[in-house]
């Protein structure tokens, strides 16, 4: 089946090969297999959807140029593999990440119970100050649903982690979430005493501490 692409046809080629960016942010979606990580990860890249993925192997990436409080962001987006058998080769990807989309699905019971050991796998392999969104996909279920909201907001709070439920089918908090990781990763760097951000983080004008101390929202 082929993929609804973006009217602005080659708008990834050109991110991808675009150098007028400030800053650049290493980005993994990760969380069991199924749960939309990469129809998500199409929708904020590509703007298209399909229902007809089949699951990743291994591990993929695109790249995205946003623009935040008159800043532009390069973002290096990883799309993980969820299975069991592919985790010695994903985690190897999580050194340098500022930050991770850990995601599940809201029909499925048994990926919001994997949150935990998901989030123990960001702690155990991750730089220390990646921050991390949780996703709760397939909003467009909602009939479906097994996990409610007020469960993943606590698990969000006692975790530390954002929240935001979304629906990569219908294209509901897709780029709020991304906003919101690209935000909180600033919001991390301003406080930072010397202003420096981790090694992953390259910013071609040199130090971090130009950003507004108010942070990165436009």
């Amino acid at each position: 089946m082929a993929l609804a692409r973006d009217p602005e046809a080659g708008q990834e080629q050109r991110d991808s090969a675009d150098q007028s960016f400030d800053y650049m942010f290493k980005l993994l979606i990760i969380g069991n297999s199924s749960v939309g990580k990469t129809s998500f990860l199409f929708r904020f890249a590509d703007a298209s959807f399909t229902s007809a993925f089949i699951s990743t192997v291994g591990i993929d990436f695109k790249v995205k140029t946003v623009c935040r409080n008159d800043k532009r962001f390069k973002l290096q987006i990883w799309d993980t593999a969820g299975q069991e058998r592919y985790r010695t080769i994903t985690t190897a990807y999580y050194r340098g990440a500022m930050g991770f989309l850990l995601m599940y699905d809201i029909t499925s019971q048994e990926s919001f119970s994997a949150v935990q050991d998901w989030a123990t796998q960001i702690k155990t392999n991750s730089w220390g100050n990646a921050q991390v969104v949780l996703v709760g996909n397939k909003l467009d279920l909602e009939d479906d649903r097994k996990v409610p909201t007020e469960d993943a907001q606590r698990l969000a709070t006692e975790l530390g982690f954002q929240f935001f439920e979304a629906s990569a089918k219908d294209n509901v908090n897709v780029k709020q979430v991304f906003d919101k990781l690209v935000d909180v990763i600033c919001e991390r760097m301003n406080e930072s005493v010397n202003g420096d951000a981790s090694p992953s983080a390259n910013h071609k004008e040199g130090g971090l501490k130009d950003i507004p101390r108010s942070g990165c929202a436009c």
